[in-house]
């Protein structure tokens, strides 16, 4: 697994810090994380669930909403929405660059987002709440709204650190209704809540469950704080968030294949430009480089040097093995670039650019000066070289 840094622009035009758990092998499911009131990504509860997640296969992008931890702007001036528009960002970038959120994860006031978000983010399957009220204006109860009301904002504490709230957020808060997007919920909810929570009581938690109208599940954490803050309550959630999102939106089996000898198969995997490349015994993965893609296999052009290598390697084996010459091992290292006709002596092209292969053999083993010059003239006999040089007609057809 590894963690990746990128920044995305919000709607306002505030660069926002995220960061993205990727798992060693392909994801199981992509999921979005949104933070508690006034925590970042990198609070305990969100960074140890995303790891966690992140070595159970799901790829999770979490992020820092306006004008908290990396993330540009002025907290002051956020609110309720200005949260759905960040998510919305969010949920665009990696719709653009990486692959669109099934799984919406929310934390305390990121729950009631991602539920209220739910509905703008299409590709979204499912959604996994934290310990969320059930109404975006319980979190008033731990301000001083009278001072807040009178003088338009005012600094609160909240978790031993000062914000500043302006009456806006108030009134921002005070206009959501989570009980209507749960009625009109498509994705799965799951609901899960500590019944010691001291920030949010567990009766948000019942409201939740009662009110959404599709699938749902529901799972008590007893002895969790509301921030999670016991690693071994995060790894719990996220073994158990793991195990029903698997279930639920993992992407469905590849295609059923029937291998047929000499026919080689590329088909997409549903992962941006990432494909499978089957023959009649092997399977191998090619995709576009970062960051156009996730480079979770070899570029198309790395896979045609391949080709070349390992075909000139193995008709020096074979040509030496036939003569009984003590050649001990081969390596080919290839590179490819375009280079203009002018840069090349023997080229019958006159104007423009040419693709150019440089090829670098090198062989070990008790070979005299004749043996060597002989496996380099070999290795333009190989099958692969033959055909580069070779005039090739492609057939194009619609099936």
């Amino acid at each position: 697994m590894r963690t990746e840094k990128f920044e995305f622009q919000s709607i306002s035009g505030n660069q926002l810090a995220a960061k993205l758990e990727m798992p060693a092998g392909e994801p199981k499911a992509w999921a979005l994380f949104a933070h508690c009131f006034t925590c970042s990504k990198d609070s305990l509860a969100v960074s140890r669930i995303s790891r966690a997640l992140g070595r159970r296969g799901v790829a999770v992008v979490r992020f820092d909403f306006t004008g908290l931890g990396g993330s540009e702007g002025d907290f002051a001036n956020t609110n309720f929405s200005s949260n759905l528009m960040d998510l919305a960002a969010a949920a665009d970038h990696m719709r653009r660059k990486l692959r669109p959120p099934d799984l919406l994860i929310g934390h305390s006031f990121g729950g009631a987002a991602v539920i209220a978000a739910a509905s703008k983010i299409p590709e979204a399957k499912a959604v996994a709440v934290l310990g969320s009220p059930s109404e975006t204006d319980s979190i008033l109860r731990h301000m001083d709204t009278d001072a807040i009301k009178r003088d338009g904002v005012a600094e609160i504490e909240i978790l031993g650190r000062p914000f500043k709230i302006k009456k806006q957020f108030l009134d921002d808060v005070s206009g959501p209704n989570l009980f209507r997007h749960l009625g009109r919920m498509q994705c799965e909810l799951f609901v899960l809540h500590s019944p010691d929570d001291e920030i949010v009581g567990f009766s948000h938690a019942q409201r939740l469950f009662e009110a959404a109208k599709g699938p749902k599940s529901f799972l008590a954490l007893p002895g969790a704080d509301h921030l999670l803050t016991d690693r071994r309550d995060a790894e719990y959630v996220a073994e158990v968030i793991s195990a029903w999102a698997e279930r639920r939106i993992a992407d469905p089996k590849p295609e059923e294949y029937a291998p047929v000898p000499g026919v080689i198969r590329v088909a997409e995997t549903g992962r941006k430009y990432h494909q499978r490349i089957h023959s009649s015994e092997h399977a191998i993965d090619a995709d576009e480089p970062r960051p156009m893609s996730e480079d979770a296999g070899m570029s198309p052009y790395d896979l045609l040097l391949s080709s070349l290598g390992a075909c000139t390697s193995m008709t020096l084996r074979m040509y030496a093995h036939r003569k009984e010459w003590p050649l001990e091992s081969v390596s080919v290292e290839l590179k490819h670039r375009k280079i203009h006709v002018e840069d090349c002596a023997d080229c019958e092209t006159e104007t423009g650019k040419i693709d150019s292969i440089e090829r670098e053999i090198k062989i070990t083993g008790n070979l005299d000066q004749s043996q060597r010059a002989r496996l380099l003239e070999i290795a333009d006999r190989c099958p692969v070289h033959k055909t580069l040089h070779a005039e090739i007609k492609v057939s194009t057809k619609l099936i």
